[in-house]
C-alpha cells in the first residue's frame, strides 16, 4: 500500500493547477478527471485512504463527493462571481432605461439621467452609466487618446470673477435656407465658478457682434445677481488686435467697449485653445445637444431656438456642480453667502 501510494504520488504534480499545459481546455479535462477518479477510490476503498493515496485533505474530497452528479462536468470549476447583488437595478429600472433609450437614442448621459430622475430614477449617474455601457447602450470604438496631464489650474472662488467668451460656427448641414451664403454664429459666455451661460446668434464674426454680444452679456448676468470682473478670450480679431499686420497699435471695438465697462480682459496662449476649455468644452455638448438635432431656416429661426436652447442647458445637472444645474447651484450661492 505504502508503494503503491508513493508511486501515485509521483504521477499526481502533472495534473496539478502548479503544472498546466499550454492548452487551459485540456488542463481543466486533466483537473476534471483527476477529481472523479479520486472520488471513485474514496467510495472504494473508503475517504481516509484516498486522503493518504491522492495527498488531499478530507473536506477537499468531501466537497467533491457533494457536487458529483455522476458527470465529468459536474466537477469542474464554478465562477465565484455572486449572481445577485442587494443593490443591482431592478427590472422596472432596466426597463425604463432601455424604453427611454429608444425614444432619445442621442441624448446625453446627464440630459438622460436629468430625465430619467423625473420618471422616479433614484440612482447616480455613475451607476446609470455601468449599466449603460454594460448593455452596449454606447456605440463609441474610438481608440483611447493619449493621456493628458493638465498643470495646475487656477480656481474661481465667486460668481463673475472670470468669464470665458469664445465663438462656434453654425455646421452648415444646420443651415436650410435657400442662401447658400447665410453665415450662422453662435457667441458663448460661461462663469467660470457656477457654469452658467448665455448664447448669442449673430450673422457675421466680427469685433462689432462680439461688443454687442459683451453688453447683452453684462446685462444678462446682472439679472442674475453677477457682476463680471474679467473677461477671457482667444486671440481672434474679433476680440483683440493682437495678432493683426496693420492695427497692432489700435484697440479693436470689443477692447474699447471691455475698457468703457470697467471690465479686466485677459487673452490666453496664441494656439492653445484648452485654455479656454471651459466654453470649448460646452460648444462639443451643443454640438452633441443642439446642433446634431436641429436646423435652421433663417437667423430668425436660430435665435429663437437658441434661446430656448439656452434655457434648457442652464438647467441641466453638471459633475464640476457635484450634479447640480447652474441656474440652482447659482440659488444656492446666494442663499449661503449673501
Amino acid at each position: 500500500m505504502k508503494d503503491g501510494a508513493q508511486s501515485v504520488i509521483v504521477e499526481l504534480p502533472h495534473l496539478t493547477p502548479e503544472r498546466r499545459t499550454p492548452s487551459l481546455m485540456k488542463t481543466i479535462t486533466q483537473e476534471m478527471k483527476y477529481r472523479q477518479s479520486l472520488i471513485k477510490y474514496a467510495e472504494k476503498h473508503g475517504v481516509s485512504n484516498a486522503t493518504r493515496k491522492y495527498n488531499k485533505c478530507r473536506s477537499y474530497i468531501y466537497f467533491w463527493i457533494r457536487r458529483y452528479d455522476g458527470t465529468l462536468e459536474s466537477l469542474a470549476c464554478r465562477s465565484r462571481r455572486p449572481h445577485h447583488h442587494p443593490n443591482e437595478h431592478t427590472p422596472a429600472e432596466i426597463e425604463l432605461i432601455q424604453n427611454m433609450r429608444k425614444r432619445n437614442p442621442r441624448l446625453g448621459l446627464l440630459e438622460f439621467w436629468h430625465r430619467l430622475r423625473n420618471r422616479g430614477y433614484k440612482r447616480r449617474p455613475e451607476s446609470l452609466f455601468r449599466l449603460m455601457k454594460r448593455l452596449g447602450m454606447f456605440e463609441s470604438n474610438k481608440k483611447p487618446s493619449p493621456k493628458y496631464i493638465p498643470k495646475p489650474y487656477e480656481q474661481m472662488t465667486r460668481p463673475g470673477e472670470r468669464v470665458q467668451i469664445d465663438v462656434k460656427v453654425v455646421p452648415r448641414r444646420c443651415i436650410k435656407d435657400v442662401d447658400k451664403e447665410l453665415k450662422l454664429y453662435q457667441y458663448t459666455a460661461i462663469d467660470e465658478y457656477s457654469r452658467l451661460r448665455y448664447l448669442g446668434a449673430y450673422q457675421e464674426q466680427s469685433t462689432y457682434s462680439s461688443s454687442d454680444f459683451l453688453r447683452k452679456v453684462v446685462v444678462y448676468f446682472k439679472r442674475q445677481g453677477i457682476r463680471i470682473e474679467c473677461v477671457q478670450t482667444d486671440n481672434g480679431l474679433e476680440f483683440t488686435n493682437r495678432f493683426s499686420s496693420s492695427k497692432r497699435n489700435l484697440k479693436s471695438l470689443f477692447e474699447k467697449t471691455v475698457d468703457e465697462l470697467g471690465i479686466k480682459h485677459k487673452l490666453i496662449r496664441p494656439y492653445t485653445p484648452r485654455h479656454n476649455g471651459k466654453v470649448e468644452r460646452s460648444h462639443r455638448e451643443d454640438l452633441k445637444r443642439f446642433y446634431n438635432s436641429h436646423s435652421f431656416f433663417s437667423f430668425n429661426d436660430f435665435d429663437k431656438q437658441l434661446a430656448k436652447y439656452l434655457r434648457r442647458s442652464n438647467n441641466i445637472p453638471m459633475r464640476p456642480l457635484g450634479w447640480i444645474a447652474p441656474h440652482i447651484f447659482l440659488k444656492n450661492y446666494f442663499v449661503q453667502y449673501v
